[in-house]
């Protein structure tokens, strides 16, 4: 049994009957009151995320996760399959348990956690960032740069990013998948 001083991104908990990977907490010290801590869980089961406090000290119950890395292979539908980099078997994974399929390319390699309990697969955690070409934007009009104007572009993986006004296709562009955000232009 762990405790909320536990609490840390991507700690795996059992909680009502289901487990959940924590993906944001906040310790809270009120001036008056007792401490809490507020968390936001996904559920790895349905992909659903709740908001939920436990006041400070408060018991939780954890699950040992074990991390492997896995290469993306190809997904038809919402199944996605993935191949263990190390011993070659395969996985497969439904899209709600993703955290970003639209910026996974074919060849990604992602880290999954498996529950040691029944060696079932829980999440799979992107990379910080990821280079994708641009497919297809529309081309920026010259004189047309307000302050940090930004406009849609398609990447190679089907994903829509807001890119700024510079970026045209062809360009390879490096992408944060945790908020789905433009980082920058990559030169060649």
């Amino acid at each position: 049994m762990a405790s909320t001083s536990d609490i840390r991104n991507g700690l795996c908990i059992r909680y009502n009957h289901d487990i959940f990977k924590i993906i944001e907490f906040l310790h809270v010290k009120p001036g008056k009151g007792p401490a809490f801590v507020r968390t936001k869980l996904k559920s790895v089961t349905t992909g659903k995320v709740i908001d939920n406090t436990f006041s400070a000290g408060h018991k939780i119950d954890e699950v040992r996760v074990e991390t492997h890395k896995f290469q993306y292979l190809y997904n038809d539908g919402d199944t996605y399959h993935f191949m263990n980099t190390s011993d070659y078997s395969q996985i497969q994974l439904q899209k709600t348990v993703l955290d970003a399929p639209d910026l996974m390319k074919e060849g990604e390699v992602v880290t999954v956690l498996i529950n040691t309990e029944d060696d079932s697969p829980l999440s799979v955690d992107m990379p910080a960032s990821v280079i994708l070409e641009v497919t297809h934007t529309e081309p920026g009009v010259k004189g047309n740069t307000a302050t940090n104007a930004t406009k849609p572009a398609t990447v190679e993986t089907g994903a829509t990013v807001n890119v700024p006004l510079f970026i045209n296709e062809g360009d390879k562009i490096k992408i944060e998948t945790e908020k789905g955000t433009y980082k920058e232009r990559i030169k060649e």
